[in-house]
């Protein structure tokens, strides 16, 4: 196998759990968090930072804030972290088949033809109930919270890469989730890494 699978994803859309559950079938490492210690490890700037800027934009970053020295000098520290997280992807994808959540990962790779992008979507409604159920997010807060979410996600992917997150456009394959459930979904897009594997 050689495909990279990079996901992208509405919150509460199970596309964590739809990554993972394919990294295990096909045997291949899965990056999620783990993606930002790799990028940490990397560019020598603190894990700590990665988390708190997870996927998002601020242009409110002061400049002086890089540790580490990571690329030039001249450039926001929230633009350090991108690229490192950005050279971190290209990093792992070369070394072999692996799937990845987020972090602009199907832009990072658009030119990698074993890359094959994927978008998880699904109905505000069984977003709502994952997020209740398996995020312990209350109930009468998750809509809110799930609109925050996807907008930092958008904002994040939208400045970085400038596409449009979750444009049908910029994706290989974009799936609802709620529509196929989470099983089906997972075999869908398994079937179409077969299909590319057949190139």
């Amino acid at each position: 196998m050689k495909t990279i699978i990079a996901i992208g994803r509405e919150y509460g859309s199970g596309g964590r759990e739809i990554g993972e559950r394919l990294a295990k079938e096909f045997n291949i490492p899965f990056y999620d968090k783990e993606l930002l210690a790799e990028a940490a490890r990397e560019s020598g700037i603190s894990e700590e930072a990665f988390i708190e800027n997870d996927e998002k934009h601020n242009r409110s970053f002061l400049y002086s804030l890089a540790i580490g020295g990571y690329g030039s000098g001249n450039l926001p520290f929230n633009h350090k972290l991108f690229l490192a997280q950005f050279d971190a992807i290209r990093a792992l994808a070369n070394q072999g088949p692996c799937v990845i959540i987020g972090r602009c990962a199907d832009y990072a790779l658009e030119d990698n033809p074993n890359c094959l992008s994927v978008f998880i979507h699904a109905d505000i409604k069984s977003r709502i109930e994952r997020a209740v159920k398996y995020y312990d997010v209350p109930e009468n807060n998750a809509e809110k919270v799930i609109i925050k979410t996807d907008k930092m996600r958008a904002n994040y992917y939208n400045f970085y890469s400038d596409r449009k997150w979750g444009d049908a456009n910029n994706y290989h394959l974009t799936i609802d989730s709620s529509f196929f459930g989470i099983d089906k979904t997972i075999e869908i897009i398994k079937k179409t890494v077969e299909a590319m594997e057949e190139r």
